[in-house]
């Protein structure tokens, strides 16, 4: 199994080259022309608003709190966003994408659904802790966003739950896993998953790392849907 060290040297998920990948894909929508400046002043704000938003919510957060956190007048704030919703929108897209690039990267190559399933299982967890503050936020605005906002928060949870629902019917019909509710074996993965990042002090307190973890949860799924031997016997 691949180490949580190995997995960042392989994928740069730091704020910097997310906000540079995002500046290089949309030129135009900063009024600062200048990529090193943009990138270093759009670290400084979207690490400001996780944080903030983290503590008290994102509905809470004025643009004033990130002017104060940021360092940066309002003025110059607004010629990076147009406003909240739009670094909601920011936020949320530049998170989407990653994820669905580096989860779906992760299960592409080879076909064997037992191979695909701890491929997507230890993925998940890594991208969940070198990303904590984008999934925590991701998982606990939903609730107060619009119902159009909710919408697009909830595809992402809907998505990763499809990849292994493919994953187990794929096993399934190769008679690789045993007969079984795939979306209830998801649903139930994915809340195994999300208590990595939702619930941080409890695996901390137990000194319990994210290999372990991957180790753990990888060994209890597999041990519900693997054969038993005793019916794999002819």
């Amino acid at each position: 199994m691949m180490t949580f060290a190995e997995f960042q040297e392989l994928v740069n998920l730091s704020m910097e080259a997310l906000c540079r990948d995002f500046f290089r894909e949309n030129p135009d929508r900063a009024r600062v022309k200048k990529e090193a400046t943009v990138v270093r002043n759009l670290v400084k704000i979207l690490d400001a608003t996780l944080m903030i938003s983290n503590q008290k919510g994102f509905q809470a957060m004025s643009v004033r709190d990130l002017s104060r956190e940021t360092g940066l007048s309002m003025g110059a704030l607004y010629s990076y966003i147009s406003g909240k919703e739009e670094l909601l929108a920011i936020i949320r897209a530049q998170g989407y994408r990653i994820v669905v690039r580096i989860l779906t990267g992760a299960i592409a190559e080879g076909s064997d659904p037992h191979e695909k399933l701890r491929q997507a299982i230890q993925t998940h967890l890594y991208l969940s802790e070198a990303m904590r503050a984008w999934f925590y936020f991701s998982y606990m605005e939903t609730k107060n966003l619009s119902k159009e906002e909710q919408k697009k928060s909830i595809q992402m949870e809907l998505f990763t739950e499809k990849l292994f629902i493919d994953i187990l019917s794929a096993g399934c019909r190769a008679g690789r896993f045993r007969p079984m509710n795939v979306e209830l074996t998801a649903a139930a993965i994915k809340a195994l998953l999300q208590d990595w990042y939702l619930k941080p002090w409890k695996h901390q307190r137990r000194k319990v790392t994210i290999e372990e973890y991957a180790r753990f949860v990888t060994g209890l799924v597999e041990a519900y849907i693997l054969p038993s031997p005793a019916a794999a016997s002819p």
